[in-house]
């Protein structure tokens, strides 16, 4: 959907772990990283332990067969399919500023949603201006840091704590921006069977077709 760009997190926010530590786990390389932990940065440390693995003879495909079983809520799945359904312009894990400056650059206003769960997701949403919307994932540090002083934050604040409610407010979201843009009389194509959607039949109308996910 033209006009409107959604920015997601990945850990914790579209899979439901961290990533890092999934492979880590998931390869038996947990003790070492645990043993390392408390010596060394983060990133330094993920390099030490790539770098171990592939002594130990694990391989690119080892560790992306153990990516392709990490947990995701198949609705998640659902409403990320769907919001490419309708043309919004989809994106992970990039830095808010970067974004900002290069939607400046354009001619029409784009609205961004933003999801996310962490501390780092929580300095992006402070840089949000009016009329954009933030889904916090509620009960992790980005929602903690929030309920201590929302004055900070300029966008619409939209929570949600599970993968249902992702699906929901995301396309509930969608559909109101979608809304308020033809209403603004700004140039925009839009299906008009929007402008009369139900706020709480977005699951319905957005369905995408089932994906198969592996638990």
């Amino acid at each position: 959907m033209a006009g409107i760009v959604v920015i997601f997190d990945f850990d914790k926010t579209i899979i439901d772990c961290d990533s890092d530590n999934w492979v880590l786990n998931e390869l038996g390389a947990t003790e070492l990283f645990n043993q390392l932990l408390p010596t060394m940065a983060w990133n330094p440390l993920m390099d030490r332990m790539m770098k171990e693995l592939h002594s130990q003879g694990i391989k690119i495909e080892d560790i992306v067969d153990v990516l392709k079983r990490t947990p995701i809520h198949p609705r998640i799945i659902e409403a990320i399919k769907s919001a490419h359904a309708l043309g919004c312009d989809l994106r992970i894990g990039m830095v808010i500023e970067s974004i900002q400056a290069s939607l400046a650059k354009e001619d029409e206003k784009k609205t961004i949603i933003y999801l996310g769960d962490g501390i780092g997701d929580y300095c992006s949403a402070v840089k949000l201006g009016d009329g954009d919307y933030l889904m916090p994932r509620k009960n992790f540090p980005v929602w903690d840091l929030i309920s201590q002083n929302r004055s900070l934050i300029k966008a619409e604040i939209n929570e949600w704590s599970n993968g249902e409610e992702f699906e929901q407010v995301l396309l509930r979201l969608i559909s109101k921006v979608s809304i308020e843009k033809i209403n603004s009389s700004q140039p925009y194509s839009v299906d008009c069977k929007l402008q009369t959607l139900p706020a709480g039949a977005a699951h319905e109308a957005f369905a995408a077709p089932a994906l198969s996910v592996r638990h």
